[in-house]
């Protein structure tokens, strides 16, 4: 619901459109219309977006999808993203399209790394953007003793700690900051390397622990 705003601050900035990446999603009551998903560029003020997702495996996500690869050959679109898929719909989708996506959102943090949906991903080379990084701000898992530890070590935070962690992992992390200071903080985890022994004892903490659960009646609400 932002994405006028982003469009004016598109139009208003200096910076030039092509070093902007300009990422959105489609919401599944709009996945089969070509009209509706237009006015996603209307709002946006642009003649393409870098990054379009399908946000929820819900209502006709196999149409949505064949809108996006259209789109994608017009390079209206740049790049196709899923979020949230997993499992039977992650398989279903990934045999019925011919563009294979480049990005997969996924709720992603130490206590859920995502082994299965890594195995799942692996043949086709789709890169994970975790959301959720810091555990939706879980001060149980910000706070354990295991990144209290390795802070004092690298004089980092906890959260930087965390995220160093993300991109030791390969997944693309991008973080919600609310001041200037925490996005210069959240970007400040590439003057150091956490050892493999780090990173296996941080592995130790998955727990499988989820911030967000929908069954499937309540995905398919999601398409009304």
């Amino acid at each position: 619901f932002n994405e006028k705003a982003v469009g004016r601050a598109i139009k208003k900035s200096s910076v030039p459109r092509e070093q902007i990446f300009l990422s959105t999603k489609l919401w599944p009551n709009v996945y089969d219309d070509l009209n509706e998903i237009e006015k996603t560029f209307e709002r946006l003020q642009v003649d393409y977006i870098d990054l379009l997702f399908l946000h929820q495996p819900a209502g006709n996500f196999i149409a949505g999808y064949k809108n996006l690869e259209k789109l994608y050959k017009q390079q209206r679109i740049r790049s196709i993203g899923i979020s949230n898929f997993e499992g039977e719909k992650l398989d279903k989708l990934l045999n019925k399209v011919e563009i294979k996506p480049h990005i997969i959102q996924a709720e992603a943090h130490p206590y859920f790394p995502r082994k299965e949906l890594l195995k799942q991903l692996k043949p086709y080379g789709i890169h994970i953007m975790g959301w959720f990084p810091l555990g939706h701000g879980d001060q149980t898992l910000m706070n354990q003793e295991v990144f209290t530890r390795l802070g004092k070590k690298y004089n980092k935070s906890n959260a930087q700690i965390i995220l160093r962690w993300h991109v030791q992992k390969g997944f693309i992390t991008i973080p919600g900051a609310i001041t200037p200071e925490f996005i210069l903080a959240n970007i400040d985890v590439f003057d150091f390397k956490l050892t493999d022994d780090e990173m296996a004892e941080i592995a130790k903490l998955d727990n499988g622990k989820r911030y967000y659960n929908l069954n499937e009646d309540e995905y398919e609400k999601l398409a009304n």
